[in-house]
């Protein structure tokens, strides 16, 4: 099968394809004959560097990057009953892990899926993966009817779904994003935008109940002093988190939190239903071919993109 693969840490010049070996699977797993792969700030940026591909790939070359994947079961292990040969699915793979998603064909085990609704293509089911996963994992049971709730940089992957999710859950939403996005992040759903380029949100907002934070340094900062009493920040940057806003969240009793999306099939699930009811849609930004990955790590890279980059096989 063709691979897109990763012999040494450097930029995208450096994925090439190659013919590999079909992956076997076990018990547990499934194989997919990739349709769609969606494309990740987490794919994109560890490449450059050794001990980021090492962390989450081990010391191995070269390597398959990605986790988010649509296609069809092509073979279907022992232990698996939920799925068949034929069925369409879609998923994010072994993340936290090594998912192998950028290859003709992966190995994904059953817990990890979801079956494709019929109202939507590879393309926006692959979309709707990581970013999506993030999203909901962070707002779930986290979230209250009523709740104001800003989505930092609504227009980007894991934001764009944040803003329909929680207003599927009721919540007032308000985000941010540029003045050229503004239109977008209205349709879907927010209530308010703030144009991160001429408008402090900090000076505008205040009792703000959850915060879902995706870009860390200041933007935390200043999340964590809108937000009430007993109110939450999440941030999807990890737990180390500035000691200025340790001190804030302290002060004002506001709770501070990091979070780590984990691959999950009944979240999975959540989402086919979300996509299946029209509660959530994904905006697919751009597409590329598979021979193209080059080009798509590129855009991701620019940071600009409005959604999803998606790669077609």
């Amino acid at each position: 099968m063709k691979a897109v693969l990763l012999k040494q840490a450097g930029g995208p010049e450096n994925l090439y394809i190659d013919n590999i070996d079909k992956p076997t699977i076990k018990d547990n797993e499934v194989l997919v004959a990739t349709k769609a792969i969606s494309l990740n700030p987490a794919d994109v940026k560890p490449k450059y560097v050794d001990d980021m591909l090492n962390m989450l790939y081990g010391k191995e070359r070269p390597i398959i990057l990605g986790w988010d994947i649509a296609g069809t079961v092509t073979e279907v292990g022992a232990a698996v009953i939920n799925f068949k040969e034929g069925d369409k699915v879609f998923g994010m793979v072994n993340f936290p892990g090594v998912g192998n998603a950028y290859a003709e064909f992966v190995a994904a085990p059953a817990a990890h899926l979801a079956k494709m609704p019929n109202n939507v293509s590879f393309e926006e089911a692959a979309a709707t993966t990581l970013a999506a996963l993030t999203a909901l994992q962070i707002l779930k049971g986290n979230i209250n009817k009523g709740d104001k709730v800003l989505i930092q940089a609504g227009s980007g992957g894991v934001g764009h779904f944040a803003i329909q999710i929680a207003k599927n859950y009721g919540a007032y939403v308000i985000t941010t994003a540029s003045a050229k996005n503004k239109d977008f992040v209205l349709s879907i759903g927010a209530d308010e935008a703030i144009d991160y380029h001429t408008q402090n949100f900090e000076d505008i907002l205040t009792e703000i109940d959850f915060v879902l934070d995706t870009q860390g340094g200041n933007v935390l900062l200043n999340s964590v002093k809108v937000v009430k009493e007993n109110g939450h920040v999440f941030t999807t940057t990890g737990t180390d988190f500035p000691e200025e806003a340790k001190e804030i969240a302290k002060a004002n009793k506001v709770n501070l939190s990091g979070m780590l999306v984990k691959s999950d099939s009944n979240d999975m699930n959540i989402l086919k239903d979300m996509l299946e009811s029209g509660a959530i849609k994904p905006n697919i930004y751009k597409t590329f071919a598979f021979e193209a990955m080059a080009d798509a790590h590129i855009e991701v890279e620019k940071g600009r993109t409005v959604g999803k980059v998606i790669v077609t096989i």
